[in-house]
């Protein structure tokens, strides 16, 4: 008898623990489009470096309430054909519960549609042209506007050189957030009582700028302001100054990225952009994440690293709120992309960009930005140094 009760107990034991495992929560897919390939890669690996990272560092601390999250990428390349297809793969083949991208602004005007219309949720990691959270009801950016940004360039451009007078800007034509970030640089530039004395148009394709380089240096101007890509607008500094202009320049956030050295070697120095974020933001979320970063990756996070690392927190910690009040996996999917949706336009978030959160349209809501200038060590390394 004694044989044959343990024996139960023991069969219960078991039927107990194979139940158990039976509910290890399943990952929670969340999409990533970012650019892995093509010239605008050079942005994207930072991204997916970041968003990668975001993966480890939140599953380490529990993921969602015990439940681990598992990134899904998708290659956007650059152009808009590529992004449409990662959306469309992550919507309807990986059943992602939201989308971080796509890399570009051109991208998101194409694509985010899409995934608006499904009533998927996006979360735009660098897409600061005008109209992006516009697009729709399921659109949002942890981006912050280039209008906000960039004009912090110039003026501090103009605090190191207060005899600037005459500027020249020079734009990608073929690319959204080029043409929304010139308009702002051309603004401010009037705003501060400069003369933009020409206008100069390229292509993101482009690596002959002698035209541009030679009307820039006919008009005779004291500040050079590049929107671009960072292999275009890296190449078109290269040869600004080899063709002797000895001016500043800022460089435009297509152009904020390490991965840019290379590309113009030591005439990348002095280049200034604008940042929305630091690695200096002193909370203590930033802090953590710029600690543990830096030990994987042996240098300071960059923009679009610490961005895309922001867009999974966001989608992370709005889950959280709603598996508190119905676990994940009672949900339908629709169902739990248009209430993830609604989650993050109503939550507060401490991120590495400092405390966040978005209005009604999506729009981001963020206080610090900051100016860096570029330093190169040799013609190929070199550093973002902050300026106060």
């Amino acid at each position: 008898m004694r044989h044959l009760t343990a024996t139960f107990a023991l069969s219960s034991l078991l039927a107990v623990t194979i139940a158990a495992a039976d509910k290890v929560a399943t990952p929670v897919p969340i999409g990533i489009a970012v650019a892995q390939t093509s010239n605008t890669a050079l942005l994207g690996q930072e991204q997916v470096i970041g968003a990668r990272f975001a993966e480890k560092y939140i599953n380490a601390r529990g993921g969602i309430n015990g439940t681990p999250i598992k990134l899904v990428f998708q290659d956007t390349g650059g152009d808009e054909a590529g992004a449409i297809n990662a959306f469309q793969n992550l919507i309807t083949k990986d059943k992602v519960v939201g989308i971080v991208g796509p890399t570009l602004s051109q991208q998101a005007f194409s694509a985010d549609p899409i995934a608006d219309r499904a009533k998927v949720p996006v979360l735009g990691p660098s897409n600061t042209a005008k109209g992006i959270p516009q697009i729709g009801p399921f659109i949002a950016r942890v981006s912050a506007p280039v209008s906000v940004v960039a004009p912090n360039a110039v003026k501090t451009a103009l605090r190191l050189d207060p005899k600037i007078k005459k500027v020249a800007v020079l734009y990608a034509q073929n690319d959204a957030f080029s043409t929304s970030e010139t308009g702002t640089f051309q603004q401010t530039a009037k705003d501060q009582g400069l003369t933009v004395a020409t206008v100069q148009k390229f292509l993101t394709t482009d690596s002959d700028f002698t035209t541009q380089v030679t009307a820039v240096l006919n008009a005779d101007v004291d500040l050079v302001i590049v929107s671009g890509l960072a292999n275009d607008g890296g190449n078109l500094v290269k040869q600004l100054r080899q063709l002797g202009y000895k001016g500043i320049i800022i460089g435009g956030n297509g152009l904020n990225t390490s991965n840019m050295f290379p590309v113009c070697q030591q005439y990348c120095d002095g280049i200034i952009i604008a940042q929305a974020y630091s690695p200096a933001q002193p909370s203590a979320n930033n802090q953590l994440f710029v600690k543990e970063y830096s030990a994987q990756y042996k240098k300071a996070p960059p923009q679009f690293a610490a961005q895309a690392f922001t867009a999974v927190q966001v989608f992370v910690d709005a889950l959280k709120v709603i598996d508190h009040k119905k676990k994940l996996g009672e949900w339908e999917l629709s169902d739990l992309r248009v209430a993830l949706n609604t989650q993050i336009l109503a939550g507060k978030y401490n991120t590495p960009l400092g405390a966040i959160s978005f209005d009604k349209e999506g729009e981001l809501q963020q206080a610090d930005f900051y100016v860096a200038q570029i330093k190169m060590k040799d013609a190929k390394t070199g550093s973002f140094v902050f300026l106060k």
